[in-house]
């Protein structure tokens, strides 16, 4: 098998590990409405499930990344989507609000060793100039994982039990698994990894890192991102369902919209490059999509604009973010697995704070005041983005 082709098979596989991941993380989000009545909360307490996932994805960054650069990234991709597959079968037999929420913690923990060591992976296989597209190549595995884990999350919780829907996405990761370890018995061992730096010195090299400059304006502006938009995201599927009086299945489907803007770009991420004159063309265009997007959302009363505000929304949201990931991989090149996965972290650190400001909005009955606010941080973030990317 040539190089390439061992890239593209590799890819594949770590796309499915990304699908189960990203289906794994949203599946909650249209089942929030359900899990409160269920077990008698308000939403906004419901979203724990939502935050627990976020801050332990984001906390464990810190121990893949030296893990990966030190034992070899797929290898700890593989044992945490296996781990992820256990997890997963022991959250559908969860019996009450506060275990489903420690159970969720763990899958988020397990699931943190995924798709930013995917990204660490590409960062040391395709060249600089190559990255953009194929980061959207694997950001398309990913964004079809979260459309069909909203989807899926919306329609068990009405039709087949939420308990189904962990048990089904076991089976995913238990497959993904599977096709990981097929693939590490096939593929030799880097010569360079035994000459690796060691885990301990990789956690001293993390806290490294944030001495450089670039590495903390990088940061910041994706800990900003994941507040705003990812914290708005979790509960458009509730907005759907109480602002245009959605069932909690079509909402759910209509959140789907938000990934076909994901796979709009994804697909054509080289063109849309080339369109848009570069990065920062992308950076523009990508901030100003979310804004309208949010802002459609928060205001409008008619349905087919509900659904062409996340449509807009995801479609700028894929666009700026696929570029902040190219930036992470470029900020630390020699210790690739960690800065991208110290990347993912403050990326989830940002998700679970705006996942906990946005349930306080939801239970107040403030959500569109809430998803403005957010349209405005979106603009001001875009700023500053564009004037970060390009500086390599």
């Amino acid at each position: 098998m040539t190089p390439a082709q061992t890239e593209r098979s590799s890819l594949r596989v770590m796309g499915l590990a990304g699908f189960a991941s990203m289906a794994s993380m949203r599946l909650c989000d249209p089942m929030l409405v359900v899990l409160g009545q269920e077990f008698q909360v308000t939403t906004g307490e419901a979203s724990r499930v939502v935050s627990s996932f976020a801050v332990a994805y984001g906390v464990l960054q810190l121990f893949y990344g030296p893990l990966g650069d030190r034992f070899g990234k797929l290898r700890v991709i593989a044992l945490a989507v296996l781990a992820c597959a256990v997890f997963s079968a022991i959250t559908s037999m969860a019996s009450d609000l506060k275990l489903l929420v420690v159970m969720r913690g763990l899958m988020g923990a397990a699931a943190a060793g995924i798709i930013p060591l995917s990204m660490a992976w590409i960062g040391d296989q395709v060249a600089y100039d190559r990255r953009q597209e194929t980061l959207a190549k694997l950001m398309g595995y990913t964004v079809s994982g979260m459309m069909v884990g909203l989807w899926f999350g919306g329609f068990a919780a009405e039709h087949l039990g939420w308990r189904n829907a962990f048990a089904a996405v076991s089976a995913l990761f238990a497959t993904a698994a599977f096709m990981l370890w097929r693939k590490l018995r096939s593929t030799p061992a880097p010569v360079l990894l035994a000459a690796a730096p060691s885990v301990m010195a990789s956690f001293a090299n993390t806290f490294q890192m944030l001495r450089v400059v670039r590495v903390r304006h990088v940061l910041t502006v994706t800990a900003i991102e994941g507040a705003l938009v990812f914290g708005s995201m979790a509960f458009i599927p509730t907005h759907l369902h109480q602002q245009f009086d959605m069932s909690v299945v079509f909402a759910g489907s209509v959140m789907m919209l938000y990934g076909v803007g994901g796979l709009l770009y994804s697909q054509l991420a080289r063109r849309w490059l080339g369109w848009l004159g570069g990065e920062r063309g992308l950076v523009r265009a990508g901030a100003a999509s979310i804004v309208l997007g949010l802002l459609t959302l928060a205001w409008a009363h008619q349905p087919a604009l509900g659904m062409l505000g996340c449509f807009a929304a995801g479609f700028g949201f894929y666009m700026l973010h696929n570029t902040l990931q190219v930036q992470a991989t470029q900020m630390a090149p020699a210790s690739r697995g960690t800065a991208v996965t110290l990347f993912a972290c403050l990326l989830f650190f940002g998700q679970s704070s705006g996942v906990l400001l946005m349930a306080e909005s939801v239970d107040r009955g403030w959500l569109p005041h809430a998803f403005s606010l957010a349209a405005a941080g979106v603009a001001v973030l875009g700023f500053f983005v564009h004037r970060l990317v390009g500086r390599h």
